[in-house]
């Protein structure tokens, strides 16, 4: 009963969203981001104004075409939140010398464009990775399937239990990990800060910690409507070989990143029956990419979202 009860409590919706990091979280507002890490020493709390795109190029701003350029920034400021937070904790030292091709890096580009360049690698590899293993994999494992060929029906269902299986699989096993269940434990945090604020209750550690840690505008949720929408558009495609439609698979994703971010808008704009119905089984997954936070990182979460408050009330409303 009061776990029904908090997740009732909602009296707004609010645009501001966040990212668990190591041992700290990012908040994204209206105005300001912050990034507040619990280093060896104490919080650490780094707050920047908000530059978007958008506001340079408003066309940038428009429906659909923000799903792609929302999904790619909050990509780039995750990777480089993520570093900024791993600085904190750096590895044990081996006492080696960097190698020659680091330090042939280091020469050429120096520190800062080092920097930028390893940020959009990882970014470039993370994407990678995950349209291999949830786009490219099924469709290729599919092709394997003997009978099906010709039934492109058949074929699409199969593609998409693959999607399903393999995409739960990975976060199930993720959440398994040692490291990551502190992360994860962080997200709750972040969630159930939020939560607390939507309320409309003082942000105290006590007033948070009941809440519930799902929210249907989770970045798990969209991952999982990536992936439902990318099943509905493989229906469309007509073709037996398996490296054409791979192809389209990848043709089409740009369109599949730009509907589900207008579908999360949309249902994390209103709450009724329907829209508890389509965000279910997003917050069903975020039993495994959520853990429960202690205080000490409800107190960092309560922080971080402190600092992005906007100056005029209400200007964060969804």
């Amino acid at each position: 009963m009061a776990k029904q009860q908090t997740e009732n409590q909602e009296k707004f919706k609010t645009m501001i969203g966040g990212q668990a990091l190591i041992e700290g979280i990012m908040m994204r507002g209206p105005e300001k981001q912050s990034i507040v890490v619990r280093g060896p020493e104490g919080l650490v709390v780094k707050t920047e104004p908000l530059k978007l795109i958008k506001d340079k190029y408003p066309i940038l701003g428009l429906p659909l075409i923000r799903g792609v350029v929302n999904f790619a920034s909050s990509m780039i400021c995750g990777v480089k939140a993520l570093m900024y937070s791993a600085d904190f904790f750096p590895e044990e030292e081996t006492g080696q010398e960097p190698s020659k091709f680091d330090q042939w890096l280091e020469k050429k580009l120096g520190s800062e464009k080092l920097e930028k360049a390893v940020i959009y690698f990882s970014l470039v590899l993370g994407v990678a990775f995950a349209v291999g293993l949830f786009v490219l994999l099924p469709t290729f494992l599919a092709g394997l399937v003997p009978g099906i060929h010709g039934n492109y029906a058949l074929r699409n269902l199969t593609e998409g239990l693959l999607k399903i299986v393999l995409f739960m699989g990975y976060m199930i096993a993720v959440s398994q990990m040692k490291d990551m269940k502190r992360v994860f434990s962080y997200h709750g945090a972040e969630h159930k800060t939020i939560r607390c604020y939507e309320a409309q209750l003082p942000l105290t550690v006590e007033n948070v910690r009941p809440m519930t840690r799902k929210h249907p505008r989770c970045g798990t949720s969209f991952l999982l409507v990536v992936i439902c929408i990318s099943i509905l558009c493989g229906a469309f495609i007509r073709v037996d070989n398996t490296l054409a439609r791979m192809g389209f698979h990848l043709l089409m994703l740009p369109i599949i990143v730009a509907v589900s971010y207008e579908f999360n808008r949309l249902v994390g704009r209103y709450d009724n029956w329907l829209t508890r119905i389509l965000t279910a089984p997003g917050q069903w997954m975020q039993n495994f990419t959520t853990q429960e936070p202690d205080d000490s990182m409800i107190e960092v979460a309560i922080k971080a979202l402190e600092e992005v408050l906007p100056s005029e009330e209400g200007k964060d409303q969804w």
